[in-house]
């Protein structure tokens, strides 16, 4: 859960000011330029607040917690994909077809940098708090496969999380050197196929 502290007590999130998102962004690119470069171990606090410009009493009220500014980098992570997904959305024409160009899509954007990427993967393993990715994953597969999230069943939606944390694991073997690129996309779309075997296969609207 993302824990953003940036208005006075009372103060209704609709009204937070432009200057106030203004500074929650530097503060995360801030904290995404530094993850990129040395992991989440460069993600100092101190850190984090010089880079960005900002007080570090104003970065804690912000972000509370150190793990507070990885789960808010993941979720820029997560609007970044979907706002792509939006843009451009995935022609294959069976569900496990789109959901591997998601996946594959999201292994390129975070591929790019990969301190990052393992910043934020070793984060989804290891975090003590609850990370908003995998309901927003499965979400966004399960919308890619076709499918509504009122539409979707239980067992479907239990099915899109589990391929997306074959995703995450396949992710890291990347990271550490025992997978390629291709090899991902391989196991993926095996995974895929099986798990998603019983989607429907045309999109419903």
């Amino acid at each position: 859960m993302e824990a953003v502290q940036d208005l006075p007590p009372g103060t209704a999130p609709g009204l937070r000011t432009k200057s106030q998102l203004q500074r929650r962004r530097r503060i995360l690119q801030a904290a995404a330029a530094l993850a990129s470069r040395g992991g989440v171990e460069a993600m100092q606090m101190r850190t984090v607040a010089e880079r960005a410009g900002v007080a570090l009493g104003t970065l804690y009220r912000y972000f509370p917690s150190k793990m507070d500014l990885v789960v808010a980098v993941v979720g820029e992570e997560l609007d970044m994909l979907e706002s792509s997904i939006a843009r451009r959305p995935p022609s294959a024409t069976t569900p496990d077809g789109r959901a591997v160009d998601v996946l594959m899509r999201a292994t390129r954007g975070l591929m790019r940098e990969p301190e990052l990427a393992d910043a934020l993967i070793r984060a989804l393993i290891l975090a003590d708090v609850e990370l908003p990715f995998g309901d927003r994953m499965a979400g966004l597969l399960v919308r890619v496969a076709g499918l509504s999230d009122g539409r979707a069943t239980e067992e479907q939606g239990v099915l899109a999380a589990s391929l997306g944390a074959v995703w995450v694991q396949e992710l890291l073997e990347m990271l550490r050197g025992r997978r390629t690129y291709e090899d991902i996309q391989r196991r993926i779309e095996i995974a895929a196929s099986r798990l998603l075997a019983e989607f429907p296969t045309s999109r419903v609207e």
